[in-house]
């Protein structure tokens, strides 16, 4: 699928993103975006011919002043968005998944599996849920996995179902891009090592999330995750500079042209710097890292309604362009 025109693509002065020439063949290379969707080729600008978004991050501090003249100057040579391909951002080596993130969500997943027996009332229960996640907040955890680079594919790709699976679910998602790196990491010094922001759709095969041969396991995210193809990433990498809040974004999934999750980022149990430091923790984080920051309620499973061969998802969030992606049933071997 192609990007759809747009007076203003994303926030601020540029973005980053990778392409290549339609039908040419070549190599995909870094981009500079500009917001009415010229890209120039920062191969050639920088004087880098092995350049790519992951090594300009692992000198982020000292090419984002450059990043920002190229931006101003308007020179070199540039090509319109349609004649190339658009390829997710950034390639990374990690990816951070963060699961029951969002309140209402995590409210509405109660609640779809409350006993029947359950003698609270309706709103009783909500509201205890509620109080639950508020606590959740202010002393717990966040909930982190593990993701494969190997399921990330473009913002305009078909998105293959693979015929094993029975159930699969979008989820869209506000993803952080790493700087530089990240290993035990403040939650006050976390935002100081993101670059930008990108968006994820990370899709999800409902029935294959518990193991149904060993319950007492827990979660499978390999089977159930990371098939190739089931992260959507992009359009493209934002600087951080150049969004107000991350914490204010608007974060909206349709389905075949008919909204399905539809809310503001406020809505986060733990924001991204409490995802980051928490992260860090345990883990190195790398420059070009993602960090996925889970889901808001309207999956779904929520509606009753998974994903089918032919259908199209179009995610958007405040500042960071729309991705617009195809479902194509694998064929049965």
């Amino acid at each position: 699928m192609k990007p759809a025109a747009s007076a203003a693509l994303f926030s601020g002065p540029f973005a980053l993103g990778t392409f290549s020439v339609r039908g040419s063949g070549t190599p995909a290379y870094p981009g500079l975006v500009a917001p009415e969707g010229e890209v120039l080729d920062l191969r050639a600008a920088l004087d880098d011919p092995d350049l790519t978004v992951v090594t300009l991050l692992e000198h982020w501090d000292t090419l984002l002043p450059r990043l920002r003249d190229l931006a101003a100057s308007r020179s070199g040579e540039r090509r319109p968005l349609d004649e190339l391909h658009v390829h997710a951002p950034v390639e990374p080596r990690q990816v951070f998944q963060s699961g029951a993130n969002y309140r209402q969500h995590v409210i509405d997943l109660e609640m779809a599996h409350r006993s029947p027996d359950d003698p609270r009332t309706e709103g009783e229960a909500r509201a205890e849920i509620a109080e639950i996640m508020d606590r959740r907040a202010a002393e717990d955890l966040p909930y982190v996995f593990i993701g494969l680079p190997s399921a990330i594919t473009g913002p305009y790709d078909d998105v293959v179902l693979p015929d094993w699976c029975e159930k699969p679910d979008w989820e869209l998602e506000l993803a952080a891009v790493i700087s530089k790196p990240a290993y035990r990491v403040p939650v006050e010094e976390a935002l100081e090592h993101v670059a930008g922001y990108t968006i994820a759709n990370d899709l999800t095969d409902r029935a294959s999330v518990f193991r149904r041969d060993m319950p007492a396991i827990g979660t499978d995210w390999l089977r159930s995750k990371n098939a190739p193809g089931f992260t959507p990433l992009g359009p493209y990498l934002v600087p951080a500079e150049s969004l107000a809040n991350p914490a204010d974004l608007h974060v909206t999934l349709k389905l075949n042209g008919e909204t399905m999750q539809d809310e503001s980022t406020k809505d986060m149990i733990f924001g991204v710097a409490r995802l980051i430091s928490y992260a860090s923790q345990t883990a190195r984080l790398l420059p070009g890292d993602l960090v996925l920051t889970g889901s808001p309620a309207g999956n779904g499973m929520h509606w009753g309604r998974l994903l089918r061969d032919g259908d199209v998802m179009e995610g958007t969030i405040t500042g960071l362009g729309t991705q617009r992606t195809r479902c194509v049933a694998e064929e049965a071997s």
